[in-house]
């Protein structure tokens, strides 16, 4: 395997929506969110935000392939209470993704449960003994010729979730370089995008709904 060479795409990230207590950006695939370890990975989606807003909080992640809506409150309370909408499930995130071959459903749930491959560390597993519970909902949108466009929705939000559950299926995310084999890993970016994210907004709990245009 060729060693991994962190090479983020520059650019001042695309804010969305800003107001006192949250900000919500499109993050670019190849780019991560929290600093990584060692001083080549210094350089983040978290710190790019932070050189306009100083006091921007991580809520939650997006893997480094994955590109889209993503989250940051700009306070300790909106923080928690975003934080909380996520750990209860009040968030509503869909994300678009193109996965290798067709399945023989439309539509379908994925259960089952994930945990680390600790000797294949970052990667994730089916596990039915010592992984937690992961469910995903999934509907095909439309054919692409031996592939397939799909609108996936985590019910939980575990590492790697919607990847291992699409392997799982039989169908990986096409340009995965941790899980694609053969011609659906030779993409230039894991076609894997959060298209869309609802939310309540922390202090007047207004429904938000926050979205990113697919790139591929």
């Amino acid at each position: 395997m060729t060693e991994f060479v962190y090479a983020p795409p520059p650019g001042d990230p695309k804010i969305l929506y800003l107001d006192d207590d949250l900000l919500v950006a499109e993050k670019p695939s190849g780019l991560l969110t929290v600093p990584g370890r060692g001083e080549d990975k210094a350089d983040c989606l978290i710190a790019r935000l932070r050189a306009q807003h100083p006091q921007v909080l991580l809520v939650h992640r997006l893997d480094l392939d994955t590109s889209g809506v993503i989250v940051f409150a700009l306070t300790p309370q909106a923080q928690a209470h975003l934080g909380k909408q996520f750990e209860e499930r009040r968030t509503q995130k869909r994300y678009i993704a193109l996965i290798a071959g067709h399945p023989d459903e439309k539509k379908g749930r994925v259960d089952l449960p994930l945990c680390v491959d600790w000797p294949n560390r970052p990667r994730q597993k089916v596990d039915p003994v010592e992984g937690r519970p992961a469910q995903t909902d999934w509907r095909v949108l439309k054919s692409e010729g031996d592939n397939s466009r799909v609108a996936l929705k985590p019910i939980t939000g575990r590492s790697h979730q919607l990847r291992v559950h699409m392997l799982a299926m039989g169908h990986p995310i096409l340009g995965d370089p941790l899980y694609a084999e053969g011609a659906a890993r030779d993409y230039p970016r894991l076609m894997l995008h959060a298209e869309e994210l609802r939310l309540r907004q922390p202090m007047t709990g207004e429904a938000l709904t926050f979205r990113s245009p697919v790139p591929f």
